[in-house]
C-alpha cells in the first residue's frame, strides 16, 4: 500500500472492523480453498503435519491471517509465511510436475480470498476504490507465495539432479571397471542403470573430452549419453553409438570441444573403448593427429595401432632401417620413401616416381640402392611386411614426407 493508497483513506475503525471479521473467517475461508482446490485437482497429496493437520490447510490459513494482519497495520509488504510454501514447492519439484498446476493453484485460493473479502467489504461499507486496491495487494502477495515454491522446487531439482550424477557416476566408475571385483557385474549394471532410468545398450562407445576452457559449460549431449565431468578430462559413455541421429546429434553438441571416441563394442567391453579414446588422446595432445575437434578412433586406426606401441615400433625399425644408418640424413630419408612407395604401390619405376613426384629415372636408381643395401631380404615377404610397418609409422610421426597416390 502506498502512502497515497485508497485503502489508507479508509477510516481506522472500518479497516479494523474489516480486519477482525476476515481474521476471524480466515480457517472456515482456509477449508473452503482446500475443498475446492481438493475438488478441482483430486490427485493432489495431502500430507499431513506432526499435530495430524494437513500441511495445505495450515499453509494457506497462515497465509491469510498474515495478509489481514497486514491490512490493518498497512506498514512495508506483508511478510510471506517461510517454510510451507516452499515445501509445496519441494513436493512439486521432487514428484515430477511442474510449477504450472501450483500457480493455478495459488490463483484459486487468491480468487476465493477476494470473493470473501469483497463480502466482507460491503459489510463493513469499506469504498470500492479500496476493496480494487486490496485486489492488486493480493496478487503481489500471491508473487511472494510463488517466490517461495519457486525457491522450493528449484532446490528440489537440484537435490534430484545431483543424486542422478552420483548415481550415473556408480554406474559409469562400474561399466568401465577394467575387471568387476565380486559379483555377478551384468547385474550390478542393470541395478544401477535402472536407478537413473537408462536403458542397457547392446554397444557403447567410450569418449575423453579435453576442455575448452576450465569453466566450460558441459556440452548438452542428452540424457541418453552418460557424461562425468568430474574428470580433468571428461568421460562419457555413447550407447549404440551407431544409431539413427546419433552421430549428428553428437557432433552439434560437441561443437568447440576436443577429444576422442572409441570403437564401438559390446557393454562388457566399455573399458577397452575408453583405452583406445585414451590413447588418441594423448597422442592428439603430442600433435600426432589432429586437435581442436572429437575424433572418432575408427577413422584413425592406422595411426592408434602404429603410433601406440611406441617402444616395439622403435626396435623393430632399429633393426629393418639398419641399412641406412651409414646414408645422410636426407639421402636416407629419400631413400626410405622410395621404398615405402614401392612397398606401397609394388609397381615398377614409373609408379614410384607418379607417387613420389620425381623423374623414373631417379626412381630406378634408388631402388638399385635400395637392393645393395638389404640384398635378398628385399625379397622376403616378413622383411617387406616389417619395413612398411615401420615406414608407416614414421610417416605418421612426420619423420617422412606425405607422398601422394
Amino acid at each position: 500500500m502506498t502512502s497515497r493508497s485508497a485503502w489508507l483513506d479508509v477510516p481506522r475503525l472500518k479497516v479494523r472492523r474489516f480486519a477482525e471479521i476476515a481474521m476471524a473467517e480466515a480457517p472456515e475461508l482456509a477449508e473452503e480453498i482446500l475443498r475446492e482446490i481438493r475438488r478441482e485437482y483430486p490427485h493432489l497429496p495431502l500430507v499431513l503435519d506432526e499435530s495430524g493437520e494437513p500441511m495445505a490447510l495450515v499453509g494457506i490459513r497462515r497465509a491469510i491471517e498474515v495478509f489481514v494482519q497486514h491490512l490493518e497495520t498497512a506498514e512495508g509488504r506483508p511478510s510471506v509465511p517461510p517454510g510451507v510454501f516452499q515445501e509445496f514447492g519441494r513436493g512439486e519439484g521432487l514428484n515430477g510436475r511442474s510449477l504450472d498446476s501450483l500457480q493455478a493453484i495459488y490463483r484459486m485460493g487468491v480468487r476465493l480470498a477476494w470473493r470473501r473479502f469483497a463480502d466482507i467489504g460491503q459489510r463493513v461499507e469499506i469504498p470500492p476504490p479500496a476493496m480494487y486496491e486490496l485486489v492488486d495487494a493480493g496478487y503481489e502477495y500471491l508473487d511472494g507465495l510463488v517466490d517461495q515454491s519457486v525457491r522450493g522446487y528449484a532446490e528440489a531439482a537440484a537435490r534430484q539432479a545431483g543424486e542422478r550424477l552420483r548415481l550415473q557416476r556408480r554406474l559409469m566408475e562400474l561399466l568401465l571397471a577394467e575387471r568387476h571385483r565380486h559379483g555377478d557385474p551384468a547385474d550390478a549394471l542393470a541395478e544401477r542403470a535402472a536407478r537413473i532410468g537408462w536403458p542397457l545398450p547392446a554397444r557403447v562407445a567410450v569418449g575423453v573430452l579435453l576442455r575448452p576452457a576450465r569453466e566450460a559449460v558441459p556440452p548438452a549431449v542428452g540424457q541418453r549419453v552418460l557424461l562425468d565431468m568430474e574428470y580433468e578430462q571428461p568421460r562419457m559413455v555413447v550407447p549404440e553409438p551407431d544409431a539413427a541421429g546419433r552421430p549428428e546429434l553428437l557432433q552439434r553438441a560437441l561443437t568447440g570441444w576436443a577429444g576422442a571416441i572409441g570403437p564401438p563394442v559390446p557393454l562388457a567391453d566399455a573399458a577397452k573403448s575408453l583405452r583406445w579414446a585414451e590413447a588418441a588422446v594423448r597422442l592428439m595432445e603430442r600433435g600426432l593427429l589432429p586437435a581442436g575437434e572429437v575424433l572418432y578412433c575408427t577413422e584413425h586406426t592406422e595411426a592408434l595401432v602404429l603410433l601406440q606401441p611406441e617402444e616395439l615400433i622403435d626396435d623393430l625399425a632399429l633393426r629393418c632401417l639398419a641399412p641406412l644408418a651409414h646414408c645422410g640424413p636426407t639421402h636416407g630419408r629419400r631413400l626410405a620413401e622410395t621404398l615405402l612407395a614401392w612397398l606401397e604401390t609394388r609397381g615398377g619405376a614409373p609408379e614410384v616416381a607418379a607417387r613420389l613426384g620425381v623423374h623414373p629415372q631417379t626412381v630406378r636408381y634408388r631402388l638399385r640402392q635400395i637392393r645393395e643395401l638389404w640384398g635378398a631380404e628385399i625379397d622376403d615377404p616378413d622383411r617387406r611386411f616389417e619395413l612398411e610397418l615401420v615406414l608407416r609409422a614414421q610417416r605418421l610421426r612426420g619423420a617422412l614426407g606425405v607422398t601422394r597416390g
